[in-house]
């Protein structure tokens, strides 16, 4: 099994995202205090940056002086109402302390959802301030008592990505509800920045009605003190994975492995038997600790490895091994587990912060899923330098539908490596090059500083942004598209990065043109997708995509060519960057839309899998030539229409500019359908 990272990045440990202000709060909390007087407030937010606190600082201030009546604070599962357990704030030098009575934090009330439901009505009538409750108890109060047993209460909602605007999901119904009757406070927060399923979370005038405060994973991991590198990678195995998971699980390292679900093709549909193969690689089993119910195993080098096993279908054992990882006492213990081996937990708010390594088994179903296992790794945590997240998968075997399923897999991987790549980045700010462009005030300009006439790159290390000038981008109009480009590009790279055919093509699609990717295809998701923008903000949303897709893929080629990542250290994005946009001279918006988004990603996959493998691969994408749909026919027509302005002709068929050539096929293809429709 080769070792290649998909993802490598570098950051240079200021030690800010974990400093507190005089009120006791980290950078992020503070900027979302700042917006502590908005009726609907959506705070975006990596794993660990403090989302449960600053919750805490804004819902006291409602509370107190904004003259909410009660909060109510509903989270996805059980396990993280613990994260809004008391808290002595005051101790660090805000106001007030943070107190949910025992009765009123429901994830630990026995009974049912449904039962549980009573209980929010009880704490409606009470006097009390805050209650916390699962989604599913608060779903069920909502139905019981009706939209406007909530009036003037402030509701949070947790790891709000399990929210959706579609009609089937209850929670994201009952919240455009709440929102039509404008009578509740809402804070939503998430650390994923996206839904899995490019399902939208909220619909689109709600989602207006929403201040965003987003502090991104490079502010969080630039600010640590601790730890620097965090690695990504998807390797392929062949065979049983246990026999092979040795190759990519360094002993040493702090692990939770996660376990393939039962029906993936990675899965031997035994996962007793899977755990006790994986132990058993690890050493020689002592026994259980009687007191923690962890697993010993001791190593070859005479090392006993604490291994706690969420697997085991003993429910009592089960509990016993989950209390234990949770005791409080024991959370600053760097010794107290080493391996943790889990199938459906330690995902979502699970809080270990000495991971090292999260090692993943077979594809997982959401992208969203693999940013909150990434999440798991990604603390900050003394002695703890480096971080990685390996997803294993298995390679293609001959049987034809095995190998379909494995490409849809390791086209997912790639999906969800691009997206990462993407989230740790800094921010990309786009802008016209205009001939009276001045620099940004606060941004390196790098070698030289701003250059008249050129298209510049600034940064700003503090803030992790880049100030980019790119000729003939198309600014944003209105006040949506802006906060489009502004809060949310990552939604539109993870909706183009999920679109199967896109990908497709992209990595197998010998005689693809790149702008069939970048101006049709992310043409056509920016139109699903905001229906509602104007034809120039749905292609000022397009640019702004593509451009930031595209930078980071050219930036990390640039990066990596020779020894440039060794010595840039956590300079190394910037500088490929800069490098991309020297060597080009002029960035300009029709350069950037022919770059092939997926050919790094390939140049990756090409080292981690084999020959045999990739060629299985490529057979059965080319298999499925695509045909152009009339949809985008239509859109090549209108590209035609631009073109024709532009140079004062028609594309023409027998072109050597590919794109030109595309363009003419679409208009040619249009003409066809309407003869052959006028001919009956």
């Amino acid at each position: 099994m080769k070792s290649v990272p998909s993802v490598s990045v570098t950051y240079s440990r200021n030690g800010s995202s974990t400093e507190s202000n005089e009120l006791g709060m980290r950078p992020m909390q503070e900027r979302a205090f700042e917006r502590r007087g908005e009726q609907y407030l959506l705070i975006k937010s990596p794993p660990a940056s403090g989302k449960s606190r600053a919750l805490m600082f804004i819902a006291l201030d409602k509370l107190h002086n904004q003259e909410l009546r009660q909060a109510i604070i509903t989270v996805p599962e059980k396990s993280i109402g613990s994260s809004f357990a008391d808290e002595p704030l005051s101790a660090f030098g805000f106001w007030a302390d943070w107190h949910v009575a025992p009765k009123w934090n429901l994830c630990n009330a026995p009974g049912t959802d449904g039962g549980k439901a009573d209980s929010v009505g009880a704490f409606l009538e009470s006097d009390d301030s805050v209650l916390v409750c699962p989604h599913a108890t608060f779903r069920n109060a909502v139905e019981k008592f009706g939209i406007e047993a909530f009036d003037d209460r402030l509701i949070a909602v947790d790891e709000f990505h399990h929210v959706s605007a579609n009609l089937d999901n209850k929670l994201g119904a009952q919240l455009t509800e709440l929102i039509g009757r404008d009578k509740v406070h809402v804070v939503a927060m998430t650390g994923s920045y996206f839904r899995g399923d490019t399902e939208a979370v909220l619909m689109p005038h709600d989602e207006a009605k929403f201040d965003t405060v987003t502090y991104t994973y490079y502010e969080q991991l630039n600010g640590y003190q601790y730890l620097k590198t965090l690695d990504i990678g998807y390797y392929f195995y062949s065979g049983a994975y246990a026999d092979d998971i040795l190759k990519v699980l360094d002993p040493a390292e702090k692990t939770i492995i996660h376990i393939p679900s039962v029906n993936s093709r990675e899965s031997t549909k035994d996962k007793i038997k899977e755990v006790e193969h994986v132990i058993d690689a690890l050493g020689t089993w002592q026994g259980t600790d009687p007191d923690t119910g962890f697993q010993l195993v001791q190593r070859s080098d005479g090392h006993v490895l604490r291994i706690a096993d969420l697997v085991d279908d003993n429910q009592a054992k089960r509990d016993k091994v989950s209390a234990a990882l949770e005791d409080p006492t024991q959370k600053d213990n760097r010794d107290y587990v080493d391996i943790i081996i889990a199938l459906g937990k330690a995902k979502e708010g699970f809080d270990w912060v000495w991971c090292e390594h999260a090692l993943t088994v077979g594809y997982r179903s959401s992208l969203t899923e693999i940013v909150q296992i990434i999440g798991r790794a990604t603390r900050d945590a003394e002695g703890k330098t480096s971080a990685r997240f390996t997803n294993l998968i298995a390679e293609p075997d001959a049987a034809e539908e095995a190998v379909t399923e494995a490409v849809n897999d390791t086209l997912k991987a790639i999906a969800a490596s691009l997206l990462m790549e993407q989230v740790l980045a800094p921010r990309f700010n786009f802008t016209p090059k205009k001939p009276d462009s001045e620099p940004a005030p606060g941004f390196d300009y790098g070698e030289g500083g701003y250059k008249e006439g050129e298209c510049n790159v600034g940064f700003n290390e503090e803030s992790g942004q880049f100030q980019i000038e790119i000729k003939g981008l198309v600014e944003p109009k209105s006040k949506e598209a802006e906060r489009i480009c502004k809060e949310d590009l990552n939604e539109v790279v993870a909706a183009f990065a999920q679109d199967k055919t896109t990908v497709e093509r992209g990595l197998f699609d010998d005689e693809l043109v790149p702008e069939e990717l970048t101006q049709v295809r992310m043409g056509k998701i920016i139109k699903d997708k905001y229906p509602e923008l104007d034809e120039d903000d749905q292609e000022a949303v397009r640019q702004h995509a593509i451009a930031a897709l595209n930078l980071t893929q050219k930036a990390k080629e640039a990066a990596l060519d020779g020894d440039e990542a060794e010595k840039s250290g956590n300079t190394a994005l910037i500088d490929g960057v800069r490098k991309f946009a020297m060597d080009v001279r002029d960035l300009d918006i029709d350069l950037i839309d022919r770059i092939n988004p997926f050919s790094e990603a390939y140049a990756i996959l090409a080292k981690t899998m084999s020959e045999e493998s990739l060629k299985q691969v490529q057979a059965v994408i080319s298999a499925k030539k695509v045909k152009l749909t009339p949809e985008e026919a239509r859109d090549l027509a209108r590209r035609a229409v631009k073109f024709k302005q532009e140079r004062g002709r028609l594309p023409s068929i027998t072109s050597p500019d590919a794109w030109e050539k595309k363009m003419a096929e679409g208009v040619a293809f249009l003409a066809h359908m309407k003869a052959e429709a006028a001919n009956g």
